[in-house]
């Protein structure tokens, strides 16, 4: 075998730091992985579902609007909580630990909820769903985000951009199979989650089971000699990855934990209201809205690889702006769409520019700070999807008020979209901390 034939094949296995060519596990293997588990996390979007159904008078439950809507709104605050402590176990223990407790506290917390069948249980659905499924997914959404970024160092946005799509398409598998589930006992609906919680667990735990950090020095660009350092290597000797403290020492991680918040906040003022928004605006049905909604998730998806590739062909920050603008212009646009099939482009695009941020962030924060503690590091920059995961509902329902008023709502949260995106064009990345 040709020397140019064994570097072939050492750039697509990975040789491990000391250039023995000892074997390493094949890396497709973890971004199966990351899809499996990102797939089961996903369905959390699918709450809206489990809402109509909580709210309708058949329900034995029978919620008001308010309640309905506490169980996801905590189960988003939980996640930050998840992704902060789950990051920093995952840099000092390795992430398929991580994985495993996160996806079983998720699917059980998803069982817990199934339980709530009688008037008075709301709690379970609030510590079910709400506290306990959000710490789960948290700890567990962390971790192939941090991984594949170190399996995938040649292309580390499209890479994390596929499995954080998973998560997307996990909502867009789910809704319908809740509602089939749902249809045949509508009067307790949160049975359902008996069977999808088993579903969760089986599905989250065949793919983290695969997760395992590459080994010290790992490469994927060649196969080098021992005596042949790279010119990696010697970068690397004189530059070092930034340890959390020093990255939360930069204007640069609050900056990019700024752009992530008013993204989600924009994106999520639409996404919270689809249903309703879409009958006011565009005259859809009831079930024409809840099944656009269905397709609108699709969107999401595929715009978290969408501009996760996007991010690498023109740069991180001018993606960013990218998504910023348009996805504010389409919101200030969107109340005027009278016509459904323009509701329907413009939706469509706010959704893509709204998985887009999480698709394009995790190799944003790694080409800032480095892939060595990358779990920590972007686990607390997530704290952004908790705060626009709750101040953009916030602001936008009051907005719309009584007289449901989506033009005032959603022009005044699209200026903000676009306003933002000068952040962007003022973030550098920053210089990287010289070895001790």
């Amino acid at each position: 075998m040709t020397r140019d034939s064994n570097t072939a094949g050492a750039a697509q296995q990975g040789v491990d730091g000391a250039g023995r060519g000892r074997r390493v596990p094949d890396r497709r293997l973890m971004l199966v992985g990351g899809i499996l588990v990102q797939v089961a996390l996903g369905g959390v979007y699918a709450w809206s579902t489990f809402a109509a159904a909580f709210k309708s008078d058949e329900s034995t439950l029978h919620l008001s609007a308010l309640q309905a809507s506490l169980p996801f709104q905590i189960a988003i605050g939980m996640i930050f909580v998840g992704t902060f402590i789950g990051g920093r176990i995952q840099d000092a223990r390795g992430p398929r630990v991580v994985a495993l407790a996160g996806v079983v506290i998720y699917a059980l917390g998803i069982i817990l909820s199934s339980f709530a069948r009688e008037p008075g249980q709301l709690w379970l659905l609030l510590v079910g769903y709400g506290v306990l499924s959000g710490f789960g997914l948290g700890l567990a959404y962390i971790v192939p985000i941090a991984l594949l970024q170190k399996w995938f160092p040649d292309k580390p946005a499209l890479i994390t951009g596929l499995a954080i799509g998973g998560f997307g398409l996990g909502a867009v598998i789910t809704s319908p199979m809740a509602q089939v589930l749902i249809g045949n006992n509508p009067q307790t609906p949160a049975a359902a989650f008996l069977p999808l919680g088993l579903a969760y667990l089986v599905v989250g735990v065949l793919g983290a089971a695969a997760f395992k950090n590459p080994p010290s020095g790992y490469s994927v660009a060649a196969a080098h000699d021992a005596s042949e350092p790279s010119a990696e290597a010697g970068q690397a000797s004189s530059r070092r990855d930034f340890t959390q403290a020093e990255a939360l020492a930069t204007p640069q991680w609050y900056l990019l934990t700024a752009i992530l918040t008013l993204s989600v906040m924009t994106g999520i003022s639409l996404v919270s209201a689809a249903a309703g928004s879409a009958a006011a605006i565009a005259g859809f049905t009831a079930a024409g809205a809840a099944t656009l909604v269905g397709v609108l998730g699709l969107f999401n998806g595929a715009g978290r690889i969408l501009w996760a590739w996007i991010s690498d062909r023109i740069g991180k920050m001018p993606a960013f702006v990218g998504i910023l603008t348009i996805q504010g212009l389409c919101l200030i646009a969107i109340p005027h769409a009278s016509a459904g099939w323009l509701f329907v482009l413009l939706a469509a695009i706010i959704y893509t520019c709204y998985g887009g941020a999480f698709g394009a962030m995790p190799s944003t924060a790694g080409a800032f700070f480095g892939v060595a503690n990358a779990g920590s590091i972007y686990g607390l920059m997530l704290i952004a999807w908790s705060l626009g995961g709750v101040a953009g509902p916030l602001l936008s329902t009051w907005l719309i008020g009584a007289d449901a008023n989506y033009t005032l709502a959603f022009t005044t949260v699209g200026i903000i979209g676009v306003a933002a995106a000068i952040l962007p064009l003022i973030t550098k990345p920053p210089k990287r901390p010289a070895d001790a």
